[in-house]
């Protein structure tokens, strides 16, 4: 039986290989990295936002977490910051799994925030095999990213104002695209167009969140 976010229920089997957190709104994908994962004898718990894996972190650090960045309530940028400021979770590793933010600028931020390892989605197993195993073999180790407070929310601001503009840019291509479509394309073109709107509300809430807190900052620095 699945859970609500559809992920299947686990019998909690501890292994020796190491336990991983994966957090990821998907629950194809989710179920994908599960199953990959626990196969390859992985102690695994997963998380469908930033916001549920700190819950699940309070009460056990993970070994390594593998986190999505584009999700609701608390996305993976938001996450990593969490991990960072906080003594007992800072130097968990972490690697990045992402669709969305993959331009150069995006991968280069996540470095500075103290991500461990950037991979793209589809998520290629012959590279994201290994790379868990050799993170899990160096152990925890202190992040390379070390910024402020102010510093990390503007830097955020500016990806998710990227963002935003690409997928205003994906939802009106679509919809042009959708005026005259093949049989073929109709239905691809659809799940594109209702993932792009989705992505975008998504994208929307946590700038008016981002903006919100820059200037509770800015206030607090004079």
């Amino acid at each position: 039986m699945d859970d609500a976010c559809g992920r299947p229920h686990t019998d909690g089997m501890n292994t020796k290989q190491g336990y991983l957190l994966v957090v990821e709104d998907i629950p194809d994908i989710l179920h994908l990295l599960n199953t990959t994962l626990t196969f390859k004898g992985y102690r695994v718990e997963t998380a469908c936002d930033g916001q549920e894996a700190l819950e699940l972190i309070k009460r056990e650090p993970a070994d390594l977490i593998v986190t999505d960045i584009l999700m609701p309530r608390m996305d993976g940028f938001i996450l990593v910051h969490s991990l960072r400021t906080h003594p007992e979770t800072r130097d968990i590793p972490v690697i990045f799994l992402s669709a969305t933010y993959i331009d150069p600028e995006d991968k280069a931020f996540a470095l500075t925030i103290g991500v461990t390892h950037f991979i793209e989605k589809p998520v290629n197993f012959d590279e994201f095999l290994p790379t868990i195993a050799e993170l899990l073999k160096r152990g925890k180790t202190a992040p390379s990213g070390n910024i402020n407070e102010i510093e990390f929310y503007q830097g955020y601001l500016k990806r998710l104002k990227i963002k935003l503009d690409h997928k205003t840019k994906q939802i009106a291509r679509d919809q042009r695209l959708m005026e005259t479509p093949t049989a073929g394309d109709k239905l691809h073109l659809e799940a594109s167009l209702q993932t792009a709107i989705r992505e975008r509300q998504e994208i929307q809430h946590l700038l008016e969140e981002t903006r919100e807190k820059l200037i509770t900052f800015t206030i607090s620095e004079e």
